[in-house]
Formats: structure tokens, C-alpha cells, sequence
């Protein structure tokens, strides 16, 4: 069975020491929360990441950290993945991490370091969709945003690689005006993917595709609660 869908809507790509300062009428629309990330337990969201590197063994990122994600907008939000580019302070890159959350209430991050293209490979460790288990790698595509965004998450296991997710957008500046637009054209855009994701898989069950067990996940230090 071959199964595609399109799901169009808007992220936010910012400096995490620099967030963005919207009017106050705007800003129920757009908020950046540190208790969204990193199991939650950190005050600000450079903390949550630097207290993450840290329990990998790695020193805290000293230059610039670029996030994509999706921001709380109307008090909700769900990331199925966030992104955080981290730089040294010369400007060069020094890692990624993907934190992915499932719609369980999970979340596991990925620390990974790319070639000159972008490509990174990790086992897969956290349970996702229901109809695939815990096993295979990811090979991912994650080159740092420029005028175009440009992502690709595959799954491969044994036998094939049997999904793959693909992230394309085009960089607008968020201005007041750019924020309005979107929230009219996407409204309460972090739900709205939520219940995609769900209404996706009823469609899938209903067609037959078997459900595999969820297991329980292992949180490691600075992701789960």
C-alpha cells in the first residue's frame, strides 16, 4: 500500500537568544515556552538545550543556535520535530539536534552531526507511528535554512525504507502584518497538525494497515520528565 498526503503550514525559524518581541495583541499568537522542550525542566529554552549537550557529553553550544519549530499559538502547541542548528562562535556548525515528539505525550532528541551536505544518520529510538516499531535508522537531510527550507526525514529498515517526511517553505520575515496573515490563512496551526496526524492514522487502521505495540519509552537525562 502506497499512502501520501500534503499538509500545508507555517514554522518559525529564530535565534534562541534572540526570540522575537511581539506587540502585546499578537502575542497569544505566537509563544516561545522553555517548559515545550527538553522534558520541560529548564528556565529558558538555551538552558534546556546546553543542559541536553551536556548529558551527551558535549560542551554547550558558545556561538549562535538557530530553531525551527512551531511556536504555542492560542495556549496549544505539538512539535512532531524541532531543530536547533548549533554554531561555534567562528559561524561553523558544530551539531544538530532533533527533538521529536510523538502524540503520546513523548518526546526524544537526536543529536547529530552532519557532512558538508546536511546528511546525518541515527538509530531510531522513540515510537512515533503506530504502524511502524522501534527499529531502523533515520537518515536525514538538514542543511541549514537559507531563503528555502529544505528537510528530509527517512525511515529505513530492513527490507526498505518505508516512510519518509519531507519539510519545504520559503523564508518570509515575521512582521506583524506576515504574522496576521498566517494565522488567518492556518488558524490554531499546532492543532491543526495534531489532529492531521490523527485523523491520518484512523484513515490508515480503517484501511487495514496493522497496528504495532507501543513500548515503553527509557527518557534519558535533560528530555522526558
Amino acid at each position: 500500500m502506497r499512502y501520501s498526503f500534503r499538509h500545508r503550514t507555517y514554522m518559525w525559524l529564530v535565534d534562541l537568544d534572540a526570540l522575537p518581541r511581539l506587540p502585546r495583541a499578537l502575542r497569544p499568537l505566537a509563544r516561545f515556552v522553555a517548559r515545550d522542550h527538553f522534558g520541560g525542566g529548564s528556565p529558558t529554552l538555551r538552558a534546556g538545550l546546553d543542559a541536553y549537550l551536556a548529558s551527551q557529553g558535549v560542551e554547550p553550544s558558545e556561538g549562535r543556535v538557530l530553531m525551527l519549530a512551531h511556536a504555542r499559538v492560542l495556549g496549544y502547541v505539538f512539535n512532531p520535530i524541532t531543530l536547533f542548528w548549533c554554531f561555534d562562535r567562528s559561524g561553523a556548525l558544530r551539531c544538530v539536534v532533533a527533538e521529536v515528539h510523538n502524540t503520546y505525550g513523548q518526546q526524544h532528541c537526536y543529536l547529530l552531526r552532519t557532512g558538508p551536505d546536511g546528511r546525518a544518520e541515527t538509530a531510531k529510538a522513540l515510537y512515533v507511528s503506530p504502524f511502524f516499531p522501534v527499529d531502523g535508522r533515520y537518515l536525514m537531510r538538514l542543511p541549514v535554512p537559507g531563503d528555502r527550507l529544505d528537510i528530509t526525514v527517512r525511515l529505513e529498515r530492513e527490507g526498505g525504507h518505508p516512510f519518509t517526511a519531507t519539510l519545504h517553505g520559503a523564508r518570509r520575515e515575521a512582521t506583524p502584518r506576515a504574522l496576521l496573515r498566517a494565522a488567518v490563512r492556518r488558524p490554531w496551526s499546532t492543532a491543526a497538525v495534531w489532529a492531521g496526524i490523527r485523523r491520518h492514522g484512523i484513515r490508515l487502521y480503517l484501511l487495514g494497515v496493522p497496528v504495532q505495540p507501543r513500548p515503553a519509552h527509557n527518557p534519558k537525562e535533560g528530555i522526558d520528565p
